[in-house]
């Protein structure tokens, strides 16, 4: 379209000349502002996004203007989230009596919760792929919080194991994934300190959620404390709504069924069969870092390392308040106990998140995450003193300090490990092996609890399971990084070039040449010319 000018434009193309400008405006206005101009029509597939930064296609990070918005939505979305089954302590005892069940059956209710939340990442990985962070995280809050209002109306402790457990779960996991998937677009140079900012949504929630359960608990019940509860993690539709998704051209994912199945209709069952597996299986290798597993070293000691340590990380958080209360201690005090959890992890998380994004640090992250993590197991150890409030109150402030290092460098540990495009399927994978702990750990301590009687060998336990795998972690990264500097070092020494052979006639068999000394005898032999010439053999 030929451009015009606005003095020789009259009368009917004054319309004309207003819309062939406004191409022309926005991307000067998105150069000057550096954010990111997003529309209706982009979410509904008529246009494109426009990249705020990369006029010539690539699209980069902001690191700040709407990132920081994205940010704060984030930390809402975990405190909202990540903190919930943790409060579920708060009614612990309620539920043991309302369903007249053991403590292997009512651990069970937060151990769903949290294994959910982390097995849904393959799912949640195709769900972002075709429509967006945005939309997925508006899905979680709604199926969150429809589970809680659901699990207010149930009778039997199985059918809160699907309304509290699974649907809520689910819901947890399409509203967390996503929101920390898409702060990795956002922020690149700024990465380490947005993913320690963050992580103190998780601090966020366990200062404010128990309290709130505590007071909705003592003025409603549990029941009413559960429908209150539902209709306050809707508020992470109004997260999602704020994450707006990155510049650059959306392209959508292959369909879990290629078009070549959808014209196998009127064929052979063998033949559905076979499109539909293959099908699948690009789907598990798309959404499911298998390949990472099996040649990423690092990512695999990771892995391994994180999902051992989930067997006791949660655990203490479930059995802290019922451990309190056993020795009684008003549950006011227990749930002040969890505030102040979190009140140490919001004070020590942003200045931890400022300090590990110097370059000073550039290297080490894996080893401050192992030495915390070491320190947080062991922590575990300091309820088995006593179960006086200043005992437990000096363990969660312990507690606190190393679970702040372990939040804030998670997630920037797993993004050194590998390249940021393949984070969400690496996540999608960590979090199905995460589940498994995460289910069995809690009901584990029940039925240690339920044989023993007492609640501290539960934290003995938790302290041995983490600490073993802070060692694991540090050991594994140490040996691995000695290797690759010994193979740099091997790479950066010359080498050895041989001797350039002399030329010769024929270059199909290798010649020894030598200079003879003449004798006497040699000089009236041979003529002056041919004195000292090369005698091959």
């Amino acid at each position: 379209m030929s451009r015009r000018n606005p003095n020789k434009v009259a009368g009917d193309c004054d319309s004309f000349q207003m819309e062939s400008k406004a191409p022309e405006q926005a991307p000067n206005m998105e150069q000057k502002n550096g954010e990111i101009m997003d529309s209706e029509e982009v979410e509904n597939g008529k246009s494109e996004p426009i990249n705020p930064l990369a006029m010539d296609g690539a699209v980069t990070a902001p690191d700040g203007g709407w990132g920081w918005v994205v940010l704060v939505a984030t930390i809402l979305v975990l405190a909202l989230t990540l903190a919930f089954p943790s409060c579920m302590g708060i009614f612990y005892t309620d539920l043991q009596t309302e369903f007249q069940a053991s403590n292997q059956e009512t651990s069970w209710v937060p151990s769903i919760m949290t294994s959910v939340l982390h097995a849904g990442g393959p799912f949640c990985s195709v769900l972002v792929e075709r429509f967006g962070c945005r939309a997925t995280v508006m899905l979680g809050g709604v199926l969150s919080g429809l589970g809680m209002v659901a699990s207010s109306f149930t009778h039997t402790i199985t059918e809160l194991y699907v309304t509290a457990g699974i649907i809520t779960g689910l819901g947890f996991c399409f509203s967390f994934q996503p929101a920390v998937t898409i702060l990795g677009h956002y922020f690149v140079r700024r990465r380490a300190f947005a993913n320690a900012m963050s992580s103190t949504g998780t601090a966020l929630g366990l200062c404010t959620l128990p309290l709130l359960g505590n007071y909705l608990h003592t003025e409603l019940g549990w029941r009413g404390s559960f429908l209150v509860l539902g209709a306050v993690l809707l508020n992470c539709c109004v997260c999602g709504a704020v994450m707006r998704p990155l510049g650059g051209p959306r392209h959508r994912g292959q369909p879990l069924i290629n078009h070549r199945s959808l014209q196998l209709k009127e064929e052979k069952l063998k033949g559905r069969m076979r499109a539909l597996w293959a099908g699948l299986m690009t789907a598990l290798r798309r959404h499911m870092a298998f390949d990472l597993l099996r040649n990423n070293l690092r990512y695999r000691m990771y892995v391994v390392g994180i999902t051992w340590m989930m067997l006791g990380f949660v655990v203490p958080l479930i059995y802290l308040v019922p451990y309190a209360t056993a020795h009684d201690m008003e549950q006011s005090q227990a749930a002040l106990l969890l505030s102040i959890l979190g009140i140490v992890n919001i004070v020590v998380r942003p200045p931890i998140g400022l300090l590990f994004s110097l370059p000073w640090f550039k290297g080490w992250h894996t080893y401050v995450f192992s030495a915390a993590l070491l320190l947080n197991g062991l922590s575990n150890s300091i309820c088995c003193i006593d179960a006086s409030f200043p005992v437990l109150l000096a363990y969660v402030v312990t507690y606190g300090l190393s679970m702040s290092v372990v939040g804030s460098l998670m997630f920037t540990v797993l993004m050194d490990t590998l390249d940021m495009s393949r984070f969400p399927a690496a996540l999608g994978l960590l979090a199905i092996m995460e589940s498994v702990t995460l289910l069995i750990g809690p009901p584990l301590a029940g039925i240690l609890v339920d044989r023993t009687g007492e609640y501290f060998y539960v934290f003995f336990a938790c302290s041995a399971t983490v600490a073993s795998s802070a060692v694991f972690l540090m050991v594994s990264f140490y040996w691995l990084d000695r290797r690759d500097r010994r193979a740099l070092k091997e790479q950066q020494v010359p080498p050895q070039v041989p001797p350039p052979k002399p030329a010769s006639g024929n270059n199909l068999i290798p010649q020894c040449q030598y200079r003879s000394v003449p004798t006497e005898g040699d000089k009236d032999k041979a003529p002056d010319s041919e004195t000292g010439d090369v005698t091959r053999l």
